[in-house]
């Protein structure tokens, strides 16, 4: 069987689970379990849907490039840090109470 025929089998086994469900619960009433049920026969649902849509030619759509940046390994110039508190300790003009 080619994937559009075993894609297609799962769609129709999906419609069964469904059709099922929907006598279950019309049994038991809308518990949570049913809910639970449902909510994961649509999460397969959309898994088989998104298994059959077409994939993007390689390149195309794909994530987009992200620009590294380079950090030098040089020291940061403490001018940067003479205003700054240090993390845990407080402010360098206060006690601690």
């Amino acid at each position: 069987m080619s994937l559009k025929d075993e894609l297609t089998d799962l769609q129709q086994c999906l419609d069964r689970l469904d059709r099922t469900v929907l006598r279950v619960a019309a049994e038991v009433g809308d518990s949570l379990e049913i809910r639970r049920i449902r909510t994961d026969a649509a999460h397969l649902r959309e898994s088989v849907a998104l298994l059959g849509a077409p994939t993007p030619a390689a390149g195309a759509g794909g994530p987009p490039r992200v620009e590294l940046i380079t950090i030098p390994d040089a020291p940061y110039d403490s001018a940067l840090w003479t205003d700054s508190d240090d993390e845990g300790l407080g402010a360098r003009d206060r006690h601690a109470p």
